[in-house]
């Protein structure tokens, strides 16, 4: 399912009565406010300040299921804490069960609320900032895709094309945390006739993205590359991309690739 989906499906969740814990956990590691796991501090206060409030309330009932629903948010969080990126957002609930988890590579304010449904807003904020998005890196022999939402890769593939078998398919990246190791991008002396290849395997591809746009739900696409490369892949595309980053990242892990995208799109924004 693809996140807009699922916060469409969030909209019309309701519990009847207030049941619903929605936790947006700021555990980004290069914000200041964050130094020595200042995170666990913010989730324990806010959590804290929901019980006293819930206490305060003399309603036991609620009471007891904010301290259930609250055991497996923290359960959640502490058995990832070793892999969290710039921040958590969860929503959380026992009647009707509902249990939503985002790991996010974008910046995250922490709140903490209780209600009788999600509290959306800031995921929705979020989400249209950093939305489902492709990432093209076009190469001489290879082209490489990250489909990602939020910051964060769910999927590392390629297609790789041999110029003179005139003939593509596609591969898995079997190392999502590893390098991406592809031959020699340079096109400064391709005989004619490859380049020629070169231009219909990227007119294929362009079909090929178009088609992935609308298979994955792709609300943008990116495009990084040498500059001859990712000019002539942007070109075969109906659309022009929300973005084009002019340098190899070919060899990039997942995670240096969309900061590099992001970092970009924050100049043009």
């Amino acid at each position: 399912m693809t996140l807009n989906k699922e916060l469409q499906t969030l909209k019309k969740y309701h519990s009847g009565e207030r049941g619903v814990l929605s936790v947006y956990l700021n555990t980004n590691p290069g914000d200041p406010d964050q130094l020595n796991g200042a995170w666990q501090i913010h989730l324990k206060n806010g959590l804290k300040d929901l019980d006293k409030y819930l206490t305060d309330s003399k309603n036991e009932t609620e009471l007891k299921l904010f301290k259930e629903v609250k055991k497996k948010v923290l359960k959640e969080i502490d058995d990832n804490k070793d892999d969290l990126h710039k921040g958590v957002v969860i929503f959380a609930s026992k009647n009707p069960e509902l249990w939503s988890v985002h790991y996010v590579q974008v910046p995250v304010k922490s709140s903490f609320h209780w209600e009788d449904h999600p509290v959306l807003e800031e995921l929705e904020y979020m989400y249209k900032a950093y939305p489902e998005a492709g990432i093209i890196l076009p190469s001489f022999g290879e082209v490489r895709i990250l489909d990602t939402a939020m910051g964060m890769v769910k999927e590392d593939f390629s297609y790789s094309f041999n110029p003179n078998l005139e003939e593509w398919g596609e591969k898995k990246n079997m190392d999502p945390d590893g390098k991406h190791v592809i031959g020699s991008s340079k096109v400064d002396f391709l005989e004619s006739r490859l380049k020629e290849n070169l231009k219909r395997f990227f007119k294929g591809m362009g079909t090929n993205v178009e088609r992935l746009k609308k298979e994955r739900g792709w609300i943008e696409i990116h495009v990084a590359g040498e500059t001859e490369l990712a000019i002539a892949f942007a070109e075969t595309l109906r659309e022009k991309p929300a973005s084009c980053i002019y340098k190899n990242l070919n060899n990039s892990k997942p995670g240096e690739v969309i900061n590099q995208v992001l970092e970009n799109l924050q100049k043009v924004k």
